[in-house]
């Protein structure tokens, strides 16, 4: 059918409706009304479309309120048909050379679409969009540029039961809106339904008719003119990565080195002395939590809070305008954009954080703000009861990555976080609800099959969060070769070694040999596990040795809030009580810090660190600091002033660094753990104290301490000019118990004698001990540290 055709199908269709249903909601309109306004639809006249209420509810708006539909509009421009991609608002040349913007909206079960522009000072104009092609609402209007601030109205439906939630009464985000200017409130009058009714069991199914519009943000018309020419990606190959997991306002609000008006934002971490920071580090990537354009939870703004992590994304190609210090009338694209070109001239790569799993409208009680009001059954996964959301996600929703347009939203805004702000990866929350066919996660899903294909997405970083919330979501070692993957096995077994709970040290050996019982298939490699021991959500390093419950409080949520299952361990103290804790208990956290940043760092495969845990910070005890935007969330840039945490600092960096010198310690390929030579010398070899390999006996037995000696000889693969690589050979020593322990090191063939080159039972880390041992030597090891011993020649 053509689209002229489809439009008459749906005029007659509404104007069928409108005299058939009773109009609920708006007073003194009749069916006559309604008429004027498809005709007014069809010319492109000033008048609103009438909102067909032909569904069940008997929705009315609420009597304190004039309806949504008192408002007085201005006549709109002329509206050319334009064009149906690409979707969004796009400044362009139009016909005969005018300057305009072309608006495109994929809206399936739509009557009517209107795009409506605002002025400075908040009124509204709105012109119809009339061309309907392949169900994609589209019009060129002449004459509006960059800066233009607008949104959408919808027409269709008010169904609940069926999933039809169309309500014209409430302003929506393009989902393409590449700009966004204004913060989400979230009064009465942006719900589509009539958030208080009394009988709260059918509230979503009345109808709300007031006005949202002055309650919610605007797209803003942006025009993508920035030069990439001068820009040089990173391109760091993934087993040399490190990854350094930041919040872009929280890691500059406290820095001094930061001037003031830029603390918070994209410019205060693209500054000289934040960048510098992560210099000295060695990191080679950020991996910044959300920045997609996002809102807070009702019950947060309730308490008083704000959503701080942003994992409630609501514009998946506008940059969070709440993190631009420049404006917020499309400045923070630019701002964004020279944030990633001064990351990119230090050599780091800019991960996202991106939440394509859920977006910030939650369940059926939750706001209208874009995707439901556009096409609430297109976008999102319903139950059987299509009232009702599936829920993968414990956020309310989940968007249904199986359908077409919602896979081409997904990918268009990847690909444009890649192509046009100059991002190098993508780190996908709650990745396995993408992953979804129809109800199981499926690695066959269409969401993987699209990635795997595109010449743009499948060259950039991809790690996943391999879980969800729902039946069968937790796929940890199963995504497909392009992927990396969050290996919280990993950060289980380390956290269970250094608090004493692990039954033996099978678990450990896989962890810190690059897991390869996880990832040992379909080619991947010891880079597919990104190795972590805490991330945003948790306790910090600091708080993982300092306390055993957490302390969430402040949250609001009487500890509701955050897991119980912490695997951590106080060292005898919970937290730092007032009057300061015993020098012996600081001491021993500081070596347990230490113990922790070195294992990680010096295991196969990529590590992540968090952005503060190199220097102590702490968030007192909180484990779900998501609502936290004040000095609990934020990186305290004064504990540097302490010679203790400077030592720390010292450490980490001198751990990055001995990592990125020896090939041994970052493999592109799996131990084999096979003879390598006449010998006898494998690539991988394991250590009792006794300084006897360890058997299958060993490996089942009780055990606090494990030995791992990385052979640096005849590394699987080639350097860039076709050589073999060799490296140095080291023997690491891991001893978490709570006494010194004997240990032989191993003698012929392994080594003839060793150079102590780090052992973190010392305070003092600015230098390399450099003591050296004969093989044979009985060593001791202090409690709870870990030694680091190259093989001498």
């Amino acid at each position: 059918m053509s689209s002229a055709a489809e439009q008459e199908a749906v005029d007659a269709a509404a104007v069928e409706s409108a005299e058939s249903v009773p109009v609920v909601g708006v007073d003194a309109v009749d069916a006559v009304d309604a008429v004027e306004a498809v005709e007014a639809v069809r010319g492109g006249g000033a008048a609103p479309p009438f909102p067909y209420a032909n569904g069940r509810s008997g929705a009315t708006a609420a009597p304190d309120r004039e309806p949504a539909l008192r408002a007085v509009t201005r006549p709109g421009p002329p509206v050319w048909p334009g064009s149906s991609h690409p979707l969004g608002a796009r400044f362009r040349t139009g016909p005969d050379g005018t300057a305009g913007t072309n608006f495109a909206l994929w809206a399936q079960g739509a009557e009517a679409v209107e795009v409506c522009l605002f002025d400075a000072e908040g009124a509204e104009t709105r012109c119809a969009l009339t061309e309907l092609t392949h169900e994609i609402w589209h019009g060129f209007l002449p004459g509006v540029r960059p800066g233009q601030r607008y949104g959408f109205r919808v027409h269709g439906r008010w169904d609940p039961w069926t999933g039809a939630r169309f309500n014209p009464a409430k302003l929506l985000l393009d989902p393409y809106a590449r700009a966004v200017d204004g913060d989400f409130a979230l009064p009465p009058e942006v719900y589509g339904h009539v958030r208080d009714w009394p009988q709260q069991y059918i509230a979503d199914t009345v109808r709300d008719d007031r006005d949202s519009a002055p309650y919610v943000p605007k797209g803003v018309v942006v025009h993508d003119d920035d030069d990439w020419a001068d820009d040089v990606r990173p391109k760091t190959p993934w087993a040399d990565s490190v990854i350094y997991e930041l919040h872009v306002r929280g890691f500059t609000m406290r820095h001094p080195g930061v001037p003031e008006e830029l603390r918070g934002t994209y410019a205060g971490l693209a500054h000289p002395a934040a960048v510098e920071h992560l210099t000295r580090l060695g990191v080679t990537a950020v991996e910044l939590l959300p920045v997609h354009q996002f809102a807070h939870e009702d019950h947060l703004l309730r308490r008083g809070l704000r959503n701080y992590w942003g994992y409630n994304s609501i514009g998946y190609f506008a940059p969070h305008a709440g993190y631009s210090s420049s404006g917020t009338a499309g400045q923070q694209v630019g701002e964004f954009k020279r944030m990633v070109k001064a990351l990119h001239a230090a050599g780091i790569e800019v991960i996202l954080d991106v939440v394509y799993n859920h977006t910030a409208e939650a369940g059926e009680l939750g706001p209208t703000l874009s995707l439901r009001g556009v096409d609430n059954r297109g976008y999102y996964r319903l139950q059987s009861d299509q009232r009702r959301y599936a829920d993968y996600t414990g956020c309310g929703n989940t968007l249904h990555a199986g359908r077409p347009h919602v896979l081409r939203l997904i990918t268009d805004s990847l690909r444009y976080w890649v192509t046009e702000m100059g991002v190098d990866g993508f780190r996908f929350d709650l990745a396995a609800a993408l992953a979804r066919s129809m109800h199981d996660v499926d690695m066959l899903s269409p969401f993987l099959a699209v990635i795997a294909q595109d010449p743009v997405l499948r060259r950039v970083k991809l790690i996943a969060e391999p879980w969800d919330v729902g039946s069968g979501g937790y796929q940890v070692g199963a995504f497909p070769p392009l992927w990396t993957e969050w290996n919280d096995r990993y950060r289980d077994a380390v956290r269970d070694f250094w608090r004493g709970a692990l039954p033996d040290v099978r678990d450990l050996g896989y962890r810190l040999s690059g897991s390869s019982d996880l990832y040992a298939w379909g080619g991947r490699r010891p880079y597919a596990s990104v190795n972590f021991i805490t991330a945003h959500d948790g306790f910090t390093l600091r708080d993982l040795v300092s306390y055993e419950r957490k302390h969430n409080e402040a949250n609001g949520e009487a500890g509701r809030d955050g897991t119980n299952d912490n695997r951590s361990w106080n060292c005898g103290v919970e937290g730092d009580p007032p009057g300061g804790t015993d020098a012996r208990i600081g001491v021993l956290r500081r070596r347990q810090l230490r113990n922790l940043l070195t294992t990680l760092l010096l295991s196969t495969g990529v590590p992540m660190l968090v952005a503060g845990d190199e220097f102590g910070r702490t968030q007192g005890g909180n484990n779900n600091a998501y609502c936290q935007d004040n000095e609990t969330g934020w990186v305290d840039w004064s504990l540097l002033e302490d010679p203790a945490w400077r030592e720390l600092f010292a450490l980490a960096a001198r751990l990055v660094a001995l990592r990125q010198e020896h090939p041994v310690l970052r493999r592109r390929a799996f131990f084999s753990g096979r003879p390598q030579g006449a010998d006898g010398l494998r690539d991988l070899a394991w250590f009792t104290p006794a300084g006897t390999e360890m058997t299958e006996r060993d490996w089942y037995a009780p055990a606090a301490a494990l030995g791992m000696y990385l052979s640096g000889r005849d590394i699987p693969g080639r350097d860039e000019r076709g050589r073999q690589v060799s490296d140095d050979s080291f023997l690491l020593l891991l001893h978490a118990g709570d006494r010194p322990v004997a240990w032989v090191l191993p003698g012929a063939p392994w080594a003839a004698g060793y150079e102590l080159v780090l052992d973190t039972a010392r305070e003092d880390q600015a230098a390399p001990p450099r003591t050296r041992h004969r093989g044979g030597e009985t060593l001791t090891v202090p409690a709870r540290s870990v030694l680091l011993l190259r093989v001498a020649s």
